[in-house]
């Protein structure tokens, strides 16, 4: 998902939004807007995580940082806020790390521990579920290797909420998967973020964020930072943007729009416990999108009551107030068309809170997370259950999936063909022979024929 790092003033029309929200017209203004199951196509086609605008804007600061290093590194992080001056550090030293974790109460170093556990026994069951290969072809073997990449970027949001449990899901992910020198980047880290660096191990911190940030990883500054060979982790749109702008330089996860929650329910599910989970996603940030898939007729505004409810004295309301207004319900006339509609969505996060879950779940083709039953939340996914939390936003779940070792691994194939004598080798060799002829490629041709043995 896509948290802010750094968070701009809000429009007047969004902070008059936040201040109607503490009272007044609050259930008409807080019910989430109902579309018809033929109207979310046309809902979908303007969830684009990188605009022009915010392109041309990442673009620049790209350039200052690979045209000048580290001055222009430095001269973009007191632009925007990072830095107070120019000769301020960047860095935080590995000790440094370790400081802040030894000053944290002791609560919350076992909360970072305990999640840490539960985030490497899982990215270490997904590194043993990939193996090498080596096989029988004619005329030899081939097979697959698998080697991590040398060196990872891993960003974390740092401007409205420290989010330590995306150090964890990135740095942490990258060393399970044996990436040698691992990098975190988050603006104006907090101690809890500083201590997940230590605890994931990291082998350095930048203390910037923003487009900036991203081109100190792709880029490298001499003597300071490396240049990534993958950059992953969510951050707000000059991030996206960014890491858009490098990607083929190196590696990125994904490009991560807003944050998605979408609850497929039915009759059998509570709204009191849809509203909690569409809100712990709305108060991210006020381009969050919930929305509600139903069967129910009574659901949608059962839900819509509650969201009104929780909003009264939830603190992060100003914000979840207006992302809960952009996003929207859809009452579908049976699970069939509700499958249909969630498909087409593709979510970030999706959760199914139907009284067949394990069943209508397996029709669920198209999402980044999936969250089975009402006990298990999508917020039990983000602070650490075990998958995780880097997940693909704006439908793209359709064609990729979330951050994980895999996104660190370089799966290699390899061929050796040295029976010489082999009929199936020699059948081989002409089939190379005859096919390159096809493609008009004389040269591969040749090629091949010169493995031919005398006689053929």
């Amino acid at each position: 998902s896509q948290p802010a790092s750094q968070p701009a003033s809000q429009p007047a029309s969004q902070r008059a939004s936040g201040r109607r929200a503490q009272g007044g017209d609050r259930r008409a203004r807080m019910a989430l807007r109902a579309l018809a199951p033929a109207e979310v196509a046309q809902q979908l086609q303007v969830l684009d995580p990188v605009d022009e605008t915010t392109l041309g804007q990442a673009a620049a600061i790209l350039r200052d940082v690979e045209k000048d290093g580290e001055a222009g590194l430095r001269a973009q992080a007191v632009r925007l806020g990072d830095l107070q001056s120019e000769d301020a550090p960047i860095m935080v030293s590995k000790e440094d790390l370790k400081k802040a974790f030894d000053g944290l109460p002791e609560a919350d170093r076992g909360v970072l521990e305990r999640t840490a556990v539960r985030i490497r026994a899982f990215a270490e069951a997904q590194r043993a579920s990939i193996t090498e290969v080596n096989v029988a072809v004619p005329g030899g073997r081939a097979g697959q290797s698998l080697a991590p990449v040398k060196t990872a970027g891993c960003y974390a949001p740092g401007g409205r909420y420290p989010l330590p449990s995306s150090v964890l899901m990135t740095a942490l992910t990258a060393k399970v998967a044996g990436v040698d020198d691992v990098w975190v980047a988050s603006p104006r880290p907090q101690p809890a973020t500083l201590a997940a660096a230590y605890i994931a191990g990291a082998d350095g911190f930048l203390a910037l964020g923003g487009a900036h940030a991203i081109g100190a990883f792709a880029y490298g500054i001499k003597d300071k930072v490396p240049a990534c060979d993958v950059i992953v982790g969510p951050g707000n749109r000059w991030v996206t943007a960014a890491k858009k702008l490098v990607s083929g330089r190196c590696a990125i996860d994904m490009l991560a729009g807003p944050s998605e929650c979408l609850v497929l329910a039915d009759e059998s599910a509570d709204p009191a416990v849809i509203a909690s989970d569409l809100l712990a996603q709305a108060e991210h940030d006020t381009d969050a999108l919930p929305i509600l898939v139903t069967t129910e007729a009574s659901m949608v505004e059962r839900v819509n009551a509650e969201l009104t409810r929780q909003l009264e004295d939830l603190p992060t309301a100003p914000v979840a107030s207006v992302a809960v207004s952009k996003g929207f319900s859809v009452l579908c006339a049976d699970m069939e068309e509700a499958l249909k509609v969630t498909n087409q969505v593709g979510p970030e996060h999706l959760e199914v809170m139907t009284k067949n879950a394990d069943e209508d779940s397996k029709s669920c083709k198209s999402y980044g997370g999936l969250f089975i039953g009402s006990r298990s939340a999508e917020v039990m996914g983000d602070y650490g259950a075990g998958p995780n939390h880097v997940l693909p936003t704006s439908g793209s779940a359709r064609y990729t999936g979330g951050l994980s070792v895999f996104t660190y691994l370089r799966i290699r194939t390899w061929l050796r063909l040295d029976d010489e004598d082999s009929p199936e080798q020699t059948q081989l060799t002409a089939d190379a022979v005859r096919l390159a002829r096809i493609e008009g490629l004389e040269g591969h041709a040749r090629a091949a024929e010169k493995r031919l043995p005398p006689d053929a």
